[in-house]
């Protein structure tokens, strides 16, 4: 899962699932060249929800990073932790660099803003009150996001960083489930993220691994 020349950084465990937002948390570990152990959850089997993975994160959730025993939850938490761990790989900026600030501010709008507005509008549920919501409402916090993604070409520029692998994913998947509006610069920026080598090799094995998920659960359904 990584190359030789990748130093060492102690003990990398991912809690992952196919076919959810881990997904995104093994391409960027692809993408950094990271060494890490991987302990796969039967999500259709319900593990996620058993005491074992419980003790891991209570919200039954993926993913999860264990690094040298500290545990990272949260999908943003875990972007940028890992980014930053390997810093060789040049997806994110350092402190002290002019593009940390937006990229940090991508990351953070990612979780705060865009993931709360499309649960809402795919639940059909009206924002909060704006005094009250964490989007405001959802036109307003997704045309924040096309403007970015019109001036792209990655989010920083010129310059592909670990926000990108976090968004590109994620607005891939909602595309395919029409939860986004389908503009030529979102299509577009999808395009151009999700053609990296990374993105196929994960999804190859994440099929592999949904395909094997589900036949344990036809047979111990049989079996009962």
């Amino acid at each position: 899962m990584a190359d030789s020349t990748t130093p060492p950084r102690g003990n990398l465990v991912l809690f992952h699932s196919p076919n959810s937002r881990s997904m995104g948390t093994r391409v960027l570990l692809e993408e950094l060249g990271a060494p890490y152990e991987l302990r796969v959850l039967n999500m259709k089997a319900g593990e996620q929800r058993k005491s074992p993975y419980l003790a891991v994160n209570p919200l039954g959730k993926v993913p999860a990073i264990l690094h040298d025993g500290a545990l990272v939850t949260e999908q943003v938490a875990i972007v940028i932790y890992l980014a930053d761990l390997f810093p060789e790989a040049g997806l994110a900026p350092a402190i002290g660099d002019p593009r940390r600030g937006p990229y940090l501010r991508w990351i953070a709008y990612y979780g705060s803003c865009f993931e709360p507005a499309v649960v809402d509008r795919a639940m059909k549920r009206d924002p909060a009150p704006p005094s009250t919501s964490p989007y405001g409402d959802f036109d307003a916090m997704f045309g924040v996001v096309a403007e970015a993604l019109r001036k792209g070409p990655y989010l920083l520029g010129d310059r592909l960083s670990a926000a990108d692998v976090l968004w590109g994913g994620a607005l891939d998947w909602m595309l395919k489930f029409k939860l986004v509006p389908e503009l030529p610069e979102v299509k577009a920026y999808v395009a151009r993220v999700c053609s990296r080598p990374s993105f196929a090799r994960i999804a190859a094995k994440d099929a592999e691994l949904a395909a094997a998920h589900e036949a344990a659960v036809a047979a111990e359904a049989r079996a009962s």
